[in-house]
């Protein structure tokens, strides 16, 4: 088993006005292994039940990358369609666990997104970024495609400019771009002028009436429902074809440079 599979950390701290901060991170560039996942979405689901916690803030470490997504060391392992589910079910188990979520979550994207990290931006209820984060879904590149992480993206920015992102997978699209599609509600041109804003809106938040903010998202996530079911059957496609030959090659290649 690669190293980098074992590294990465989920951690969360709760302040006296109920604001619960989620910070992940992974040395390859903020890269989502199975484990790192899996802690994330207990995490989400933890804090989402602590009567304690108002409203929950979801960051990456460092000032750089928000989230590379999918890690390389673990798709290589991945040697059968049980296992390749399972990993890509991580991903869907995020999805779902902000979806699900009482609390309303505020994402912080303060670098580039690709794939899953993209999908994470986009199950959030309220995203800041600042002009650094650029987007992109690289699936298809490696042989694969944005088949879990999708209907989230499609939910937040609709199916074209979904669409554009899985097609055209080896291009960035600029923050500004993401901005305009509704990925992010606010851009900001330096970190500390969108941490400034985060913590305005967060505070306002924590005020708030937590049962309207919780029927708030209920609505917001009407016709979402039978995502359990949707987003492990998108995660078998993904499972399947990562086990392909121009899946392994494309991997390896990537990982080569």
């Amino acid at each position: 088993m690669s190293e980098a599979m074992n590294q990465g950390h989920v951690d969360f701290t709760i302040n006296e006005k109920g604001i619960a901060t989620i910070e992940f991170g992974h040395p390859m560039s903020n890269s989502l292994p199975g484990k790192i996942l899996q802690k994330l979405a207990q995490t989400i689901t933890d804090l989402g039940n602590d009567s304690s916690v108002k409203v929950i803030v979801l960051k990456s470490t460092g000032d750089k990358a928000f989230c590379a997504g999918a890690s390389f060391d673990e798709l290589i392992q991945v040697k059968d369609l049980a296992v390749g589910k399972v990993f890509f079910s991580g991903f869907a188990n995020v999805i779902n666990a902000c979806r699900k979520c009482p609390k309303l979550i505020i994402g912080r994207v303060q670098g580039k997104a690709v794939g899953g990290g993209v999908g994470i931006a986009a199950s959030v209820d309220y995203c800041f970024a600042t002009k650094k984060a650029d987007v992109k879904l690289s699936e298809l590149a490696v042989g694969i495609g944005p088949f879990v992480v999708g209907p989230a993206i499609e939910r937040k920015m609709g199916l074209s400019a979904m669409s554009q992102l899985a097609i055209n997978a080896s291009e960035w699209r600029p923050a500004d771009w993401a901005y305009r599609r509704g990925l992010y509600a606010d851009l900001f041109e330096t970190v500390e002028e969108m941490d400034v804003e985060i913590e305005k809106l967060a505070t306002t938040l924590s005020k708030s009436n937590p049962e309207a903010m919780k029927k708030l998202k209920d609505i917001f996530w009407e016709g979402t429902e039978n995502w359990d079911q949707l987003l492990v059957e998108r995660a078998e496609i993904s499972g399947t074809l990562i086990l392909s030959d121009f899946s392994i090659n494309a991997i390896n290649f990537f990982k080569s440079k």
